[in-house]
């Protein structure tokens, strides 16, 4: 399945043109609107329901539960909605995904170990689960079920490949996955990789608008770049496109390689994360590494790392404590005709919590 096909499908998601036909209808008497009704533009939008699931925490950091429903306030872009409330733990339809390059083969048998923890922690009583496995291919290694024992020997069966990691595909695929189970549960995508893609088809900007739209909440364990790079292959290094004449170094100093590597650190390598609003407005030239940090924050979910087997065991059970002490609010917003970033905010008839949920969703608008 072409994988920007579906992506560029949610980007599109809020216009289609509708015209009146020049040729009356074969039924009978048909009603007159054609000298009425100019040709219109008319805006659809899949941004009918909006989930928020929100983290409450106190000063210490703590989480907080037992809080009521007339105690929340949302605001969409500055407009407060009317929205419902739900304390109670709604069913899970998560997404496991996980790097299996050649250089995280030695972490995968950490991660096969910790596979047994997916089901009865983070899904939980009446959820389901999926399992991909990603490097240059996407492979469903389990599709959706209920069954703690193949959700564990799916994640047993993931073996190295190769050194292409297309996380933002994978991202893309379990979005797709999400889209067909009911909107009453949470849609969670568990992504358990490194921090960067590398040679995925789909743009990131469309993958997090597909994910928003769908109300998907991603969380990230990220594999520590210091246990790859020891017990990795080594790569050979890139070399540098222009050539050293092509630098301006100050005080007359000669382009040499030697000091154009002194100037900008490891081969001219450039590390730059942009604002999320800036990979919406397809600002030119942006460069991600880490974009496991992007789609979490984009997503309402939290980022957490590892390097060993005890470190991952307690990050997936602090994202299962997170996802079941957090409160689900819906609306259906009621300023659907503003385009561009949707700006969301949770708040508290209690100053002394603080409540955390996704950032916003974008809505691409059009009018005539």
């Amino acid at each position: 399945m072409n994988r920007k096909l579906f992506a560029g499908a949610s980007l599109v998601c809020c216009g289609l043109v509708a015209q009146q036909s020049t040729t009356p209808p074969p039924a009978p008497n048909p009603p007159n609107t054609a000298e009425t009704q100019p040709d219109v533009l008319i805006e659809r939008t899949s941004v009918s329901f909006v989930q928020a699931p929100t983290t409450v925490t106190d000063r210490s950091g703590a989480l907080v539960d037992g809080l009521q429903p007339n105690q929340f306030r949302l605001f969409d872009n500055g407009k407060e909605q009317d929205i419902n409330v739900d304390v109670a733990f709604q069913p899970i339809s998560l997404v496991v995904a996980i790097q299996c390059t050649d250089s995280t083969e030695a972490v995968l048998k950490q991660i096969q170990r910790a596979g047994s923890l997916v089901g009865p922690q983070v899904v939980g009583e009446n959820g389901e689960a999926a399992v991909l496995a990603f490097d240059s291919r996407i492979r469903e290694m389990q599709a959706f079920t209920n069954d703690d024992t193949k959700i564990t020997d799916a994640v047993k069966k993931i073996h190295a490949g190769t050194s292409m990691a297309r996380m933002i595909d994978a991202v893309d695929k379990g979005t797709f996955m999400l889209r067909g189970r009911p909107a009453s549960r949470r849609r969670i995508i568990l992504l358990i990789s490194e921090t960067h893609d590398q040679g995925s088809e789909s743009r990131l900007k469309e993958t997090l608008v597909g994910a928003q739209l769908a109300n998907v909440t991603i969380y990230t364990v990220n594999i520590s770049h210091m246990v790859t790079s020891l017990t990795s292959k080594p790569q050979p290094p890139r070399p540098d496109p222009l050539p050293a004449t092509a630098y301006n170094l100050p005080g007359g100093q000669p382009s040499t390689p030697l000091a154009i590597e002194h100037k900008t650190g490891a081969g001219g390598r450039v590390e730059f994360v942009p604002l999320g609003k800036e990979i919406y407005k397809d600002v030119k030239g942006i460069f991600v590494d880490n974009t496991a940090t992007l789609l979490t924050q984009q997503t309402g979910g939290t980022e957490y790392s590892f390097m060993k087997q005890r470190g991952l065991e307690d990050a997936i059970e602090a994202i299962s404590r997170e996802i079941h002490s957090q409160y689900m609010i819906s609306y259906r917003p009621n300023n659907t005709k503003e385009g561009g970033f949707h700006e969301i905010e949770v708040r508290l008839d209690r100053p002394e919590y603080s409540a955390r949920t996704r950032p916003g969703y974008f809505l691409a608008s059009i009018t005539k």
